[in-house]
């Protein structure tokens, strides 16, 4: 018996040859900030490449056109804080089954960019890479733990693990892909893991990522901002609190100095890193995040995190305006980890777009140790195209009318 499947016919009766963009995206609310965009402006996409940002672009140019009317639409969002070193069958670590596969979870949530954080070190990065990196439709990029072992096969808490030399190697090694070195969860006395990190950074003048882990005498906030991180480092979770980045219902003074020295400060959600009693005050004191991440593992993704378009809805109920938090999750972390190619819609970049609608109703936000914040808005993903193609519709706002489409004839697969 014979088949039928199904077959787009693009466009306003053009063929692929003639038209002059692949792909329109039509009518939406653009917010790109580094090009100080802010308002409703059309999209065209050529070869996988933005080919122009204006108003009233013909829809007779485009062989498809998407209408984003009443959506806004945004370079594709990137989530750098997530843990997809999934697959080696290792149980119980992040270096295997609490590491989810990024294509099952990213364009359906309006990210394109995803940047592992220190999943894997110098001695399992290449397994990552073939892996997860090489196979995946995802952008995925890494901070490279400075535990050779990564989060899991060894102790992140043993120094003999933690090779400054070895890691800066593995970097230059794959500089196409790793954009930093991650330090996490150390609980000992002394600095080995950020010394060797900050070491590694210099070498490669690479950025460093922190989860400073647990304070006691001598690892506190004053030292990591003051003495040890450099401009350009990133301080994730920094509503945690477990660190003491609240003192007292006062932000830590550390945090402010921290600021002041050009150390980035990332939400990093994650299944124990954000909570009310802490962010609250925080922002109430003006103290904002630079950038908005998930800390997305199997754990988190299950709880109070949810997603990235979860996540930046908390940071917009709390009162940071729209087009910051969408600035904090496209053009702020593709300036901290240095890609400055991407998190943007400029003429000639990749095209990776993301439509997302910002619904109005009664929604409720959950934090890491369960307690809910109420919230009136909700953002969601609607459209993400990566290099000009759809990779997720939630409404069909790309597809055509069932009666409009053309269905081929074809045998059964033998």
């Amino acid at each position: 018996m014979a088949r039928w499947i199904p077959v787009v016919l693009f466009g306003m009766g053009l063929m692929w040859g003639q038209a002059k963009y692949d792909l329109l995206v039509k009518g939406g609310h653009v917010v790109d900030a580094k090009s100080g965009i802010d308002g409703v402006m059309d999209v065209a996409v050529a070869g996988g490449k933005i080919a122009r940002v204006a108003k009233e672009i013909p829809e007779s140019d485009a062989a498809k056109v998407v209408s984003a009317k009443g959506l806004y639409v945004t370079p594709g969002l990137i989530d750098m804080h997530v843990h997809v070193y999934a697959g080696t069958g290792i149980k119980g670590v992040y270096t295997g089954d609490l590491s989810v596969y990024p294509d099952s979870f990213s364009f359906r949530t309006g990210v394109t960019t995803m940047v592992d954080a220190g999943t894997s070190g110098a001695r399992n990065f290449e397994d990552f890479r073939q892996r997860v990196i090489d196979r995946a439709k995802t952008r995925v990029l890494a901070f490279l733990n400075i535990v050779g072992g990564g989060m899991g096969v060894t102790s992140e808490n043993d120094p003999n693990d933690m090779n400054a030399e070895a890691a800066a190697e593995m970097a230059r090694k794959h500089k196409d892909v790793i954009v930093g070195f991650k330090v996490a969860h150390y609980s000992k006395q002394g600095w080995p893991d950020v010394d060797g990190a900050v070491k590694a950074g210099n070498a490669m003048k690479l950025p460093v990522m922190v989860d400073f882990g647990y304070v006691n005498g001598e690892r506190n906030l004053k030292g990591l901002m003051e003495d040890k991180l450099r401009p350009g480092d990133i301080y994730t979770h920094c509503y945690g609190g477990h660190r003491d980045e609240l003192l007292d219902g006062k932000t830590n003074p550390a945090m402010e100095a921290g600021r002041k020295r050009g150390i980035y400060f990332d939400v990093g959600h994650g299944g124990g890193s954000f909570y009310w009693n802490i962010a609250l005050p925080m922002v109430r004191q003006g103290f904002w995040p630079d950038s908005i991440s998930t800390d997305l593992h199997t754990g988190s993704m299950n709880a109070g995190m949810k997603d990235l378009t979860n996540v930046m809805s908390k940071i917009l109920n709390m009162g940071m305006p729209l087009k910051d938090v969408i600035r904090e999750a496209t053009w702020a972390p593709a300036q901290e980890i240095g890609r400055r190619e991407l998190g943007n819609l400029s003429e000639g970049s990749e095209a990776d777009i993301t439509v997302l609608s910002v619904q109005k109703g009664e929604f409720g936000f959950v934090d890491s140790a369960g307690a809910k914040l109420d919230g009136d808005r909700m953002i969601v993903a609607e459209l993400t195209v990566k290099k000009g193609v759809v990779m997720w519709d939630r409404m069909g706002l790309s597809a055509v009318d069932w009666e409009k489409f053309v269905y081929k004839k074809r045998a059964p697969a033998r």
